[in-house]
């Protein structure tokens, strides 16, 4: 690992960007979007489209994407491909420059909308290459920094880089969670007619923890049927219950699945002893398998993108068990398999590489996958699952 106080990295000509990584590689780049510096986590994703729901997923908080497809920013963004208001990925990295917008939903550019939304871009990287890194070593911490006179400090960004602490053990649902109840509205989404409003009467009651969700799993949860009201992830269950739910959703969100589970595993341990029906997605999918007693790690490089095959094994599908669904996926931590114990059934898998992509709980309405069937970006193999438990509440 580099020390900080002896490196001396000269500036390229034209560099506007850099990326420090904890280990003192020193990238360069051209910057774009919010200027100064973040520190966090450097991942990659693999989708093709969607990268405006990508940077305004929660599940990205205190993460820097790099994107392996090229040519990000060519179709603009919009406010209705917004996921969430609150914090997402802290920058990206991307191949080619940001060019203008040709897409008739664009109302403005991407670099424009990552200055306004306080996040860090970086072009003109070898994405290949840093992905091929990330493959081979694991997600390295890293400082992204913008200025546009091109003035670093390097040896300090290397120092910030060396002392965050990573992702192990980081609670970050916390940050990104909503602080009070809320009463969703809104369903799926048409083109020239946005978001449908919705309807609540005569529909099962889903409460739905938010530990960082993308606002598409809500209109989801709607578009199957459902009334959804949304509460803070740290909701204890006597809050839960006062809302006489008919089934409760765990949503996704950031940080260790440990980190989190520490107070919503004892909520969620409750409404399994209560056969109140459950259905979670990647954190809340981690949360569930914990309250059950599986456990959780760190993965070496995560699964982040819009192309994973996932194949159903378990959980009594019938004529389609054995099926292969092309997934969104977006986490860096997954359920242990080797540890799950008989209460839990294994229900999906990767293709990629064997980990655990779903379980079910053994005598409960209770289950979860570690994809996003929300897609927003991604494909729609998986609504399935929101038919599958708004259903199964009568």
């Amino acid at each position: 690992m580099a020390d900080a106080a002896s490196l001396h990295v000269p500036l390229p000509d034209g560099a506007t960007g850099v990326l420090v990584l904890a280990d003192g590689t020193v990238i360069w780049g051209k910057g774009f979007g919010a200027t100064g510096n973040a520190v966090g986590e450097v991942c990659f994703n693999t989708s093709m489209t969607g990268y405006q729901e990508v940077m305004t997923d929660p599940s990205y908080a205190s993460q820097i994407v790099a994107f392996t497809f090229p040519h990000i920013g060519n179709v603009g963004t919009n406010d209705e491909d917004v996921e969430s208001h609150v914090e997402g990925a802290v920058g990206c990295i991307v191949r080619e420059e940001v060019t203008p917008p040709s897409n008739f939903r664009a109302e403005r550019t991407f670099g424009d909308w990552m200055a306004d939304n306080g996040k860090i871009g970086l072009s003109g990287i070898d994405t290949r290459a840093l992905t091929r890194r990330i493959r081979l070593a694991g997600a390295p911490n890293a400082v992204i920094a913008h200025d546009p006179e091109g003035r670093f400090d390097i040896p300090a960004l290397l120092r910030q880089a060396q002392d965050w602490p990573g992702l192990v053990g980081m609670d970050l649902a916390k940050v990104v969670s909503r602080k009070g109840e809320e009463g969703w509205s809104g369903g799926a989404w048409t083109l020239g007619q946005g978001y449908s409003l919705g309807e609540s009467e005569g529909r099962p009651h889903v409460v739905a923890l938010d530990f960082g969700a993308k606002d598409n799993i809500f209109r989801n949860l709607v578009k199957a049927g459902a009334k959804v009201t949304v509460l803070p992830g740290n909701a204890s269950l006597e809050q839960v219950l006062a809302c006489k739910p008919d089934g409760v959703f765990l949503s996704n969100g950031p940080g260790d699945p440990a980190a989190t589970g520490e107070y919503a595993v004892p909520v969620i341990k409750g409404l399994l002893d209560r056969d109140i029906p459950l259905f979670g997605i990647c954190l809340g999918h981690q949360m569930l398998a914990l309250a059950a007693g599986a456990k959780t790690s760190k993965m070496h490089q995560g699964h982040r993108g819009a192309n994973h095959p996932v194949k159903r094994v378990g959980g009594n599908w019938g004529p389609t068990e054995g099926l292969v669904e092309i997934t969104s996926m977006n986490h860096g931590f997954a359920v242990d398999n080797a540890t799950l114990p008989d209460n839990i059934e294994e229900t999906h898998v990767s293709l990629f590489d064997g980990s655990n992509c779903g379980i079910a709980i053994k005598g409960k309405n209770a289950f979860g996958v570690q994809y996003h069937p929300e897609a927003s970006p991604g494909p729609q193999d998986s609504f399935y699952l929101f038919q599958k438990f708004v259903g199964s509440l009568g």
